[in-house]
């Protein structure tokens, strides 16, 4: 189990102190807000940059495709594995000079990954600057990945659907204590629409396991496998989890993840998504 000091060490992870006073702050009443960057899924690396720098959003998860090239998936393990780690300084620098923090490397660690091809996973991490990876994966696929994430002494934060019949997918709180009994390494990525949408209440996974969660996604999703909606809309608890990170001043991140479908252009729904958590907060 990580101590609160250790927490704290892994949620500053990714700030040079060179880029202190110029970085953008989101954070609001103690609450660190930020962004996943698969909400401007949309368009290229240097648009999500500018999009972040718009919206105002100082903190961000990095969506690997961002990064990686459209490619077949032979080619595209290729990429993974001869890749100048250059290329992802190249990227912590864009970044950096906006002035917005990459706290987490999303890189998705699935069955069909070759140990090369998780291993090098850890490399980019390192590259970025990182400290943190979640991932969209498997239990199969955690279960691989333990010596990995001890051999580079990084976190894996698991990120949760809402597939409650496939006992391999992370949705059941039972699929995330399988995952955290593997490695001290391991920790929670907590998408609190797909938790409710499987049927369970967000507020008190958080209360109850705040030690092991380091980032949520914000999302608004009806229950019973219901669709993404507007923020507001949906039976998500979003103004509920806010106000407990405000009260408890627990580490985690919070990071909006855009993915219902919205009437204006991504960067406009996203500022509304914040403007939400302005709101919830005030």
């Amino acid at each position: 189990m990580h101590t609160r000091r250790e927490f704290a060490r892994i949620a500053l992870a990714g700030l040079p102190l060179s880029m202190a006073l110029a970085k953008i702050n989101s954070t609001l009443h103690g609450v660190r807000l930020g962004a996943q960057t698969y909400s401007f899924r949309d368009r290229p690396l240097d648009a999500v940059v500018q999009a972040l720098v718009e919206v105002g959003l100082g903190d961000c998860e990095l969506f690997a495709p961002h990064v990686e090239p459209k490619a077949s998936r032979e080619d595209l393990r290729k990429w993974r594995l001869t890749v100048s780690m250059d290329e992802f300084k190249a990227v912590r620098k864009k970044f950096d000079d906006a002035g917005i923090s990459i706290y987490a490397y999303n890189y998705s660690f699935v069955d069909d990954f070759t140990d090369a091809e998780i291993d090098r996973g850890f490399d980019m991490a390192h590259a970025l600057g990182v400290g943190v990876i979640t991932a969209s994966s498997t239990v199969s696929a955690a279960r691989r990945v333990v010596p990995f994430a001890e051999k580079h002494e990084m976190t894996v934060a698991y990120h949760g659907h809402s597939d409650i019949k496939n006992p391999n997918e992370f949705a059941k709180p039972e699929s995330f204590a399988a995952a955290l009994a593997m490695s001290p390494r391991f920790a929670v990525n907590l998408d609190i629409g797909h938790f409710t949408a499987a049927g369970y209440d967000a507020v008190d996974y958080i209360e109850a396991h705040h030690d092991k969660i380091l980032v949520l996604h914000l999302k608004d999703r009806k229950k019973d496998q219901g669709p993404n909606m507007p923020w507001g809309q949906g039976d998500t608890p979003i103004k509920q989890v806010l106000q407990l990170l405000k009260e408890k001043r627990y580490p985690m991140r919070a990071f909006i993840e855009y993915e219902y479908k919205g009437q204006d252009d991504a960067v406009i729904e996203v500022k509304k998504c914040f403007q939400y958590c302005k709101d919830a907060l005030a």
